[in-house]
């Protein structure tokens, strides 16, 4: 009799050059795999190794695989699956939706607000990286509707490429800024200098490995693996 595999968490991050970002996405797949009691790995779509397809081609047995990306877009629906579809037969894998949004998420960003020194109230700008994926600005909408249900104020959605418009042009005098990005990277900083240069106040940290995205995780992964065990 066969002995079953153990299941196994996957995660899939975009993946950058920079050293930092890759680390973010490490820690958070870290954190997620203790609380499951699993093995897990942070993969990447390109620029990082390891690359999401050359994981694939190694697991076995149960295999949730959970984006740690914010929206929809074209990585989510033809990168990931292509290479999930290279899994070995014996493998079961369970692909779930990308991170965000999600209400959780846009509690860890008034979370984050809130640190950084944001008052109650304060009008707020919601800085995401962006898609040309019109389920991507849709995706982007929602996340800032639930911010501005978490944040009670008025909170306006800005994107750095894609649909939208740019920080430079929604920033606004006495607004707090929220990143809505997993990762501190260039994006981070050159919003940083947008709101500086607008006179904006506060600007929220990164998502990062807030314990509410681990949540997330942890949620997603767990709900994968329950249905295809």
């Amino acid at each position: 009799m066969t002995t079953p595999r153990p299941p196994r968490l996957v995660t899939v991050a975009h993946g950058t050059r920079r050293a930092g970002g890759n680390e973010n996405a490490r820690r958070l797949t870290a954190a997620a795999a203790e609380r499951l009691g699993v093995e897990a790995v942070a993969a990447y779509v390109e620029l990082s190794e390891p690359l999401l397809a050359d994981v694939m081609r190694g697991v076995h047995g149960p295999v949730a695989v959970v984006p740690l990306l914010l929206s929809t877009g074209y990585h989510v629906r033809h990168d990931v699956p292509e290479a999930c579809a290279l899994a070995p037969e014996d493998a079961d894998v369970a692909l779930g939706r990308p991170l965000g949004p999600d209400p959780q998420l846009a509690l860890a960003q008034v979370d984050r607000l809130l640190e950084a020194g944001a008052r109650p109230g304060q009008p707020v700008t919601m800085v995401a990286a962006g898609s040309t994926d019109p389920l991507g600005w849709r995706d982007l909408r929602a996340a800032t509707r639930y911010l501005q249900e978490g944040w009670d104020a008025p909170v306006r959605l800005a994107t750095i490429s894609g649909y939208g418009k740019r920080p430079e042009e929604v920033v606004q005098a006495g607004d707090a800024v929220s990143l809505y990005l997993l990762s501190p990277g260039l994006f981070s900083r050159r919003v940083a200098e947008t709101a500086a240069a607008a006179g904006a106040g506060p600007v929220g940290d990164v998502l990062g490995t807030h314990p509410l995205a681990v949540d997330v995780v942890v949620e997603r992964a767990a709900a994968q693996l329950a249905a295809h065990v």
